[in-house]
């Protein structure tokens, strides 16, 4: 029940799914009212937005056929719009009480033109016109528009792109534009679409698109022609009225109705035929339709062959490949404009299209435009249905597993879709990129299916930072799924061969990606004219002089040809003559004009015609970015959110900015008392990079640092400390730039400990440039003498200087910050992270040697000394050690030993972990010892978090060298207890693999480790060890293989493995996997000699040479292993002998990896033939 001050009580008459109407009386003079209120009893901030516009634009407005509401009253957590009770109803409900005549449409659809008319003149946009939201009085059939709840008064707004769900209006009237799908924005005559829709339904009874897909409408709104039912003898609808409704439907706004006035000519016209003749004859549509709102048409001139290469490159992806296209020209040459006309065919193909822009202002802020794009993605999952978004969780987490926080890190709003998730194990520097690298890769797989082809676009790749074209390779040359399209627009003037995008570009096109570019060139003076007698609305003759002017003094840039058509108009140079239907130019004033080829120069023209706090305004948004919202705005500027959105309007009017959303709508009109946005803001975005650029350049050079000082601190200090991180590079990208405008220490070192914080950041995202940026500012603000004053500060920024150097291949930058840690550091402890950077770094660019020299000096700062280069007596010693440290316990009792606390065993297990690398890939003896001699630490000093793996060692050698199967296989299971203590275990991965390879089958069937292989991995993948990933990876295919899997399921599996090492550039596990792959495939008959490994995967021709001549035991072991289960397989009895006695030159090196298979493989002589049948 209504119970709201000054009405009387009364029951709902409509209950709809979000409002609720009554119907009541106004207590003080007993009129009759309609209210309608919320239904929520907690609306969204967007729902009260939507609620309160109805009111606030149509309060002043007074025509007949508009319902002008009596009050907006407060009424418990929302509003209650108060209107009179005229006795009206619905003119959906009307017109299905009986059967309509042609008289009684044209009396309806003259009423409807002229409140659109009215409404036209009034600069709004009603954006929901349908049969519902017009009411009729049953008895005088006067039509009334309502619910103005999504109207607009800006001149034209750009949609956009959004979920079907979530589109603003009704989806069944939209017009082609308001989809967000039309690369059009929405101006006055999307009402003309909206109106023809209600016009179709009036006449026919029924909508001109229906289906239960909402995608499937949308695709009709924009692709599908108009088709009147045929199967209406008895009351055929007059072909001049289809040609009517056909009009105002057109899918481009420019062939619609231009005017109210234009469409009522036509009505009246055929409501007098059909009352004087009962009939309608043809005549010529739209001649009396002229209008007086100055256009430009948004419609692409001269860019047809572009347009086609791009719809060509999406179709080729919709069949399941990945392409990269780029489209290149001057600024404001047209680039984003062709790129987003490949809307519609994605449209029909169910695809997503996602973009982002970098910013010219903010290029130190990594993956900004990837983040963008993602964001952008996330909010369209976020209309779709709740079953459908539960889907699309459950996809994400398997994509990413127990490691999805690292994507959310990234981009937040994942979080609203998959919930909270664990935080991850910190990794070293290069597993945490490979890790965000294999985990994005997973994540954007997810979206680009068949099902769902995706398209991403980046603007603005000149701008892009370095981490983002590291991403944009991997995506495109690791894209294993295919059905992604990335578009890139770059400005090929900003850009010269040794510019990071060209070289990055380069490397793309090298590693094999498919690539194309499209070069925009200027508009020809012959596509300008028809620009500009289009928007003049003459011939190209009359427009010719006015075209040459323009094309002399743009060259035919197309944004600077419309800018500089929009500045005539507001100057007065460009009028329109109704007399003549066009509109006219003053060419003294028009040359008076056209004074500067500079377009950022013109733009800064036009903005200081603007009001003096608008500019302001604008100033400082154009220091925020590109993008920016209100309540920061406010902040920078120093004043309530209200009173600067009200600054804005007059840019958002004219165009200069627009809004990324409708809260904006919230301020189209003036606050009521009390009000803000609060937990929901305004988002908006400058027209053009080139008007942020004017604006900014507003700031007089000599005051913009301090500009940005004042931006940084008053960001600081409103930003909650608890949120301070999350936008760390918006405050430190202000603050640097304005650095040496502040002198205290404590100011300097507060500004040092930012960057330290964004340093951080950055290389947890793996953007490492601009890590090491930060890390150098941090190091430059510190005081003349750091290490005295600021000794942990200091530490911490070189130590994250040094590991960016690393990761982004500056070997001299590390050396020179790994000096001047080594300089000032006091212990081995201090310097130990150094250390770890400084052996991955030698192993990385192949000075193993020199990494074993320096990882075994370490040791001994550390209490751990071990032989250069030890021999066999020094590996049995080294048993003998292992066994006296363990003496009478059992490997079980060991579980039970303490947490290690010696902070030197702590540092030795850790530069041990370095050193396995290197000393397993060139000193095996070394290898051994080492891994023994911290089994011996282990015991000695309790368990550290490198156990699991120590044991799993321990246990391998005990199986493989020493033959002791039973402790081999007892010490294995320790591995695997201990790895139960600490599920989440950098090493996990590597543990598993040891256990399962090496211990676990002596005593348990080969495929109960078939599971656990699969894990290790999983696991290594995860934590970014795509070098060890390999090994569980190869294990499996080959215990899979001798366990007797399936073999057409196996086949499919090895497969993925095989495509996954190739994206990891692991060589040789790819020709491991590749061998058994290979015998499964002449398994199955896939090869033209059965017991020679030559097909498709692998051809021993060409790869046994290879093995040979790198020395590669392994590998030349499992060839032979595979040749001789092929011969006795398959008959070859003799051959079979032979490649027995080969495999056994090769069998030391495959210690513990099943080397029975031999002597089984000798009694199969009768036995497989009959498997095999």
């Amino acid at each position: 029940m209504l119970k709201l001050t000054g009405y009387q009580p009364t029951h709902p008459i409509y209950v709809g799914s979000r409002t609720l109407v009554y119907r009541s009386t106004r207590i003080d003079d007993g009129r009759a009212v309609i209210v309608k209120v919320l239904r929520k009893s907690h609306p969204t901030f967007n729902e009260l937005v939507h609620f309160r516009n109805q009111y606030l634009i149509t309060r002043h407005l007074d025509h007949p056929n508009i319902v002008r509401p009596l009050a907006l009253e407060r009424y418990n957590n929302g509003y209650a719009l108060v209107m009179p009770d005229e006795g009206a109803i619905a003119l959906g409900d009307y017109w299905q009480q009986g059967d309509r005549s042609l008289a009684e449409f044209f009396d309806v659809a003259l009423q409807l033109t002229e409140a659109l008319h009215y409404l036209n003149q009034q600069h709004i946009i009603h954006k929901d016109l349908k049969p519902n939201n017009i009411l009729i009085h049953p008895e005088t059939r006067q039509v009334k528009l309502i619910d103005f709840s999504i109207s607009t008064l800006l001149k034209k707004e750009q949609q956009q792109l959004s979920n079907p769900n979530v589109l603003e209006g009704t989806l069944a009237y939209l017009s082609p534009e308001q989809t967000g799908r039309m690369n059009r924005g929405v101006d006055y005559r999307t009402d003309f679409y909206s109106l023809g829709v209600t016009f179709f339904e009036l006449l026919t009874g029924e909508l001109p698109f229906v289906s239960e897909d909402p995608m499937e409408v949308v695709h009709c709104h924009i692709a599908k022609s108009l088709n009147f039912p045929d199967d209406r003898p008895s009351k055929p609808i007059p072909k001049m009225l289809q040609a009517i409704v056909g009009k105002l439907m057109a899918k481009n706004a420019e062939d619609r109705y231009q005017s109210g006035l234009g469409l009522k000519y036509d009505l009246e016209k055929c409501q007098q035929e059909f009352n004087r003749t009962g009939q309608i004859f043809p005549f010529a549509l739209a001649e009396c339709d002229r209008s007086d709102r100055f256009l430009i048409p948004e419609k692409l001139y001269g860019r047809e062959r572009e347009v086609q290469t791009l719809l060509d490159a999406f179709d080729r992806v919709a069949d399941g490949t990945t392409e990269i296209t780029l489209v290149a020209g001057f600024s404001g040459i047209g680039k984003t404009a062709v790129i987003n006309e490949i809307h519609k065919p994605i449209v029909k193909q169910r695809g997503y299209f996602i973009k982002g822009k970098f910013d010219q202002f903010n290029r130190n802020i990594p993956f900004s435009g990837f983040v963008q794009a993602f964001r952008d993605l996330m909010g369209q999952l976020l209309g779709e249905s709740d079953s459908q978004l539960a889907i699309w969780k459950t996809k994400i987490l398997d994509a990413l597993g127990e490691n999805a926080q690292v994507i959310i890190d990234v981009v937040p709003e994942l979080e609203i879709i998959i919930g909270p998730q664990p935080s991850v194990l910190e990794l070293s520097a290069s597993a945490a990129q490979n890790r965000f690298n294999v985990l994005l890769g997973n994540f954007v797989r997810v979206f680009a299916t068949r099902e769902h082809p995706l398209v991403l676009f980046l603007d603005d790749l000149q701008w892009a930072d370095s981490a983002s074209l590291t991403l944009l390779d991997r995506l495109v040359n690791e894209s294993e799924s295919g059905y992604l399209l990335v578009l890139g627009a770059y400005r090929d003037n900003e850009v010269f061969p040794t510019h990071p995008l060209m070289m990055a570009l380069d490397e793309i096109r090298q590693a094999g990606a498919t690539l194309h570019t499209l070069t925009l060139l200027s508009l020809t003076e012959v596509d300008l004219a028809r620009l500009v007698a289009d928007t003049l609305l003459c011939s190209r003759e009359i427009a010719a002089p006015l075209s040459a002017l323009i094309y002399q003094n743009t060259q035919g840039n197309p944004f600077f040809a419309t800018q500089f058509l929009k500045r005539l108009y507001e100057e007065g140079a460009i009028a329109f003559e109704p007399d003549l239907g066009y509109w006219q130019c003053d060419w003294v004033r028009s040359r008076e004009l056209a004074v500067t080829d500079d377009v950022v120069a013109f733009m800064v023209e036009r903005l200081q015609k603007l009001p003096p706090p608008t500019q302001e305004v604008l100033k400082l948004a154009a220091c925020i970015g590109n993008s920016f919202d209100l309540t920061s705005l406010a902040v920078v500027c120093e004043r309530p959110a209200e009173a600067v959105a009200v600054d804005l309007w007059t840019g958002l009017q004219e165009e200069f900015v627009l809004p990324k959303n409708e809260i904006y709508k919230f301020f189209q009109g003036e606050p009521q008392e009390g009000e803000g946005v609060d937990a929901v803001t305004p988002t908006y975005r400058f027209l053009h990079d080139r008007v942020q650029q004017a604006a900014y350049s507003l700031i007089p050079e000599e005051e913009k640092a301090l500009t940005h000082l004042k931006i940084g601190q008053l960001l600081l200090g409103c930003i909650p400390e608890n949120e301070r991180e999350e936008n760390i590079f918006a405050i430190v990208g202000q603050l640097n730039v304005a650095r040496q405008l502040i002198e205290e220490e404590n100011e300097r070192e507060k500004l040092a400990q930012l960057n330290l914080t964004a340093s951080r950041k950055a290389i947890a995202s793996t953007a490492y440039a601009a890590a090491l940026e930060y890390a150098q500012i941090g190091i430059e603000l510190l005081p003349s003498r750091p290490w005295e004053e600021q000794y942990e500060l200091t530490l911490a920024l070189h130590e994250l200087a040094t590991e960016a150097s690393y990761l982004s291949g500056d070997w001299e930058r590390i050396d020179r910050f790994a000096r001047e840690i080594s300089k000032h550091t006091h212990t081995v402890l201090e310097r130990l992270k150094l250390y770890e950077i400084e052996l991955e770094s030698l192993t990385a660019r192949g000075q193993l040697a020199e990494a074993i020299a320096s990882g075994l000096a370490i040791l001994a700062q550390v209490g751990v000394e071990l032989p250069e280069n030890p021999d066999d007596r020094a590996v049995g010693a080294a048993f003998e050690s292992v066994s006296r440290a363990i003496g009478d316990r059992s490997p079980a009792q060991l579980l039970d030993l303490p947490e290690a606390r010696d902070p030197n065993i702590q540092a030795a297990a850790r530069i041990w972990t370095a050193l396995v690398p290197p000393t397993y890939l060139s000193r095996p003896r070394l290898y051994i010892v080492g891994a023994l001699k911290q089994v011996e630490l282990a015991i000695a000093s309790g368990h550290l978090p490198e156990s699991p793996f120590t044991y799993a060692c321990y246990g391998m050698l005990l199986c493989g060298l020493v033959g002791d199967r039973e402790l081999g296989f007892q010490f294995g299971q320790v591995a695997l207890d201990l790895l139960a203590r600490q599920p989440h275990a950098l090493l996990k991965g590597k543990t598993l693999q040891l256990v399962y390879t090496f211990t676990r089958h002596w005593k348990r069937p080969l495929r109960e480790s078939l599971p656990a292989l699969k894990t290790a991995y999983v696991s290594c993948v995860e934590v970014g060890d795509l070098g060890f990933a390999g090994y569980p990876a190869n294990t499996y295919a080959y215990y899979a293989y001798y366990a007797a899997e399936p073999l057409a399921s196996l086949a499919t599996e090895i497969a993925g493995y095989v495509q996954a090492l190739e994206q990891f550039q692991q060589h040789n596990t790819l020709l491991y996997c590749q061998i058994v792959r290979q015998a499964v495939l002449n398994w199955m008959g896939e090869s033209d000699c059965f017991t020679a490994l030559i097909g498709s995967a692998y051809d021993e021709r060409e790869q046994l040479a290879f093995h040979e001549s790198t020395g590669d035991r392994s590998g030349l072991a499992l060839i032979w292993i595979q040749k001789l289960i092929l011969s006795y397989g398959f008959g070859e009895f003799e051959q079979g002998r032979a490649y027995s006695q080969k495999a056994r030159e090769y069998l030391d090196a495959l210690i513990g990896f099943i080397p029975e298979v031999l002597n089984v493989k000798r009694n199969l002589t009768k036995k497989v033939p009959n498997q095999v049948k």
